[in-house]
């Protein structure tokens, strides 16, 4: 295997298990981490070159990245997103490139829309009284609780991400 491949094959191993941890916590804990996004921050920032990602790309899907941070901190401004889900959807738009945000956004909508229409279905029935006493169960069941959008975000960036083109130095 060579360096680019290795290089890409262990980015991608730590890109999906990161987002699928940072879904996870969100899901139990309604939060995202920062040290988290700045692993995926971190990892993304030594493996592109060493992928051969070029220069270029990686400039674009910066500028891409930040532009996806300041929508999402307008959100989070309006009370609709948690900080954790702006941090998080910037990097995974970081991670995915400039030409795969807009499929990230969409399947990342697609995904929101299921997981609230899901809460809600939850939240509108009974549940078991023992179910109540875990945490994370009675928030999540809790008609004032928020919904844990980093779910979402998470779906959408795996449902994005064999387009990339990290997956393309691995084929």
């Amino acid at each position: 295997m060579t360096l680019s491949a290795s290089a890409a094959f262990a980015a991608a191993s730590c890109f999906a298990a990161s987002t699928l941890c940072a879904a996870v916590l969100d899901l139990t804990t309604m939060k995202i981490r920062n040290d988290l996004v700045l692993f995926l921050l971190a990892v993304y920032a030594a493996l592109a070159p060493m992928a051969g990602i070029g220069w270029g790309e990686i400039g674009m899907s910066a500028i891409v990245a930040l532009c996806v941070l300041a929508f999402m901190f307008g959100m989070f401004a309006m009370g609709w997103i948690g900080g954790g889900d702006a941090k998080l959807a910037a990097v995974a738009a970081l991670w995915l490139g400039s030409a795969n945000v807009l499929p990230f956004v969409l399947w990342t909508a697609i995904a929101g829309g299921a997981l609230t229409f899901l809460l809600l279905q939850f939240r509108a029935i009974p549940i078991p009284v023992t179910w109540l006493g875990i945490p994370w169960v009675a928030r999540l069941h809790a008609a004032t609780s928020g919904v844990p959008y980093g779910v979402a975000i998470a779906a959408g960036a795996l449902a994005t991400f064999p387009e990339t083109t990290w997956i393309r130095i691995l084929t």
